[in-house]
């Protein structure tokens, strides 16, 4: 006897249909798993067995096949358990034949019969619903998430025996439960307020700018100057997440395990790795299925990098392609995995080794510029805005607060969301050089001064078209247009030489 059923594994942060096909027969018992599984997938045989027994379910004494297809695609993960066990009986008849034709299953089990939640299940429901499969059993835990996907009528599995009842018609179907909070102890133990930092003003205004254009930022000065307390305010002014944002943001959360507890992700991410993460946490990979990195879960948000000065220069250079490009792509000796990575990344370096001001500096020449070295120019061209952090007045008055500023912010992306409508680009950061005629053009003294710029700075072509973005950002944040020879100097200004 022959069944088949739906279900999807995870590639990359994206799902992939797959079909799990079993055939029952008479023979030598036996149990074989085909179509490229990974450890988990051929030790899914035992899982299968002790749940369907302790279900109270018949497992046939017989030659049993299990066929993964595609049979080229390399299947990774335990999510295909369910599907297996619901093939295995229906191919046994003790299912009605048919009866699994119109659904796909998502879910591992435990040897008590019991359905267990998966990882990426926003991802894998959206791929089966992009292929035509409605109707998606997955794990109660999981019901919430995969409830966020269009189209898709959610049912819910909590043990093998309760959903044969539920599939021949003898059950009802459990009702999905609500979402739960999420956990309040996530949250940041210290309330972060933009006010709360004194002085700094062009330091502030780049952080503004960096929100709303979506400009790299890099801060360099002695500690105790505020960068890293001025950078970690930004997650306090970043617009808020759009719908298609946030489902984007949640789909990866979700593959990686990290998903909020309430199903969607409602701010944008901010990560802060600590300097001793190793080339594969940040950019992603991993053996035997590539995971997302810290660039992957911060998209549609910031990655902060605090002591950029400590971090391996290796590591450091891997991240220029991402910040241009804002994909990763991971290639292997059986594919490729591509991951998005559209983050705002912040950086704070102190000047060197000691970080001490100049006057009680104690490091040589040659211990400065090693220190330094490690940030590479084609790296530190990629930051749009560099400058250098004093210390600040603790006298001075208090500035704009955080909620004032992502105001301004937010009227910042709006502009240049109805400026670039028609295009595939979000934000001032994105529009490339080619196009920056026509989208961002700069007119009269203030493309005079641009050129002015670049000349007396000998501006690589990436930094020129980077002020002429941040321009128009600085603009955008005046709600001005187009961008004025006063914006032109300031982003000038911004873009310091941090060397």
């Amino acid at each position: 006897m022959l069944a088949s059923v739906r279900s999807a594994v995870l590639q990359g942060v994206d799902g992939q249909v797959v079909t799990v096909e079993v055939h029952v027969t008479r023979g030598l018992p036996g149990y074989t798993v085909v179509g490229l599984p990974d450890t988990a997938g051929r030790e899914s045989r035992e899982r299968v067995r002790a749940a369907l027994l302790s279900s109270d379910i018949e497992f046939p004494m017989k030659r049993i096949t299990v066929n993964l297809a595609p049979a080229a695609l390399r299947k990774s993960g335990s999510g295909l358990e369910l599907a297996v066990a619901m093939a295995l009986t229906c191919a046994n008849e003790e299912l009605p034949a048919g009866v699994l034709d119109d659904m796909a299953l998502l879910g591992e089990l435990g040897l008590d019969g019991r359905v267990r939640p998966v990882l990426g299940t926003l991802a894998l429901v959206d791929a089966l619903v992009a292929a035509g499969t409605t109707r998606v059993v997955v794990p109660e835990t999981n019901a919430a998430e995969a409830a966020l996907v269009p189209g898709a009528q959610v049912l819910v599995a909590r043990r093998l025996g309760e959903l044969r009842a539920c599939l021949k018609g003898e059950a009802d179907w459990p009702e999905i439960p609500p979402a739960p909070p999420d956990d309040p102890a996530a949250a940041e133990d210290e309330p972060l307020e933009l006010a709360d930092v004194r002085g700094l003003p062009l330091a502030r205004h780049a952080l503004a700018a960096a929100a709303a254009g979506n400009h790299h930022l890099l801060m360099l000065g002695p500690p105790g100057a505020g960068k890293t307390m001025l950078a970690r305010r930004l997650a306090t002014i970043l617009p808020p997440l759009e719908a298609s944002e946030a489902l984007e943001v949640t789909k990866i959360h979700s593959a990686a395990g990290a998903a909020p507890r309430s199903g969607l992700c409602s701010v944008r991410p901010f990560r802060a790795p600590h300097h001793s993460a190793s080339a594969v946490a940040l950019i992603g990979g991993g053996s035997p299925r590539p995971r997302p990195g810290e660039i992957t879960l911060a998209h549609r948000g910031a990655l902060f990098l605090d002591e950029l000065g400590e971090f391996p220069p290796t590591v450091l250079d891997a991240l220029r392609q991402p910040l241009e490009e804002r994909v990763v792509r991971i290639s292997r000796a059986w594919g490729t995995v591509e991951f998005p990575a559209d983050f705002l990344l912040v950086a704070c370096c102190n000047p060197c080794p000691c970080g001490r001001v100049e006057a009680d500096c104690r490091c040589s020449d040659t211990q400065r510029h090693r220190y330094l070295r490690r940030l590479s120019a084609p790296l530190l061209d990629r930051f749009d805005l560099r400058l250098e952090v004093t210390s600040a007045d603790a006298d001075a008055p208090a500035g704009e607060s955080s909620a004032d500023v992502r105001e301004r912010v937010a009227m910042a992306v709006e502009r240049q969301r109805v400026r670039l409508d028609l295009t595939p680009w979000r934000r001032n950061a994105h529009v490339p050089a080619g196009a920056l005629a026509e989208y961002l053009p700069l007119v009269g003294a203030a493309e005079r001064t641009w050129r002015a710029v670049c000349r007396s700075r000998r501006l690589t072509g990436r930094g020129a078209a980077r002020i002429r973005r941040l321009a128009w950002t600085l603009a955008d944040l005046d709600e001005r247009s187009p961008a004025t020879e006063h914006d032109v100097e300031l982003a000038a200004l911004l873009r310091g030489d941090v060397r």
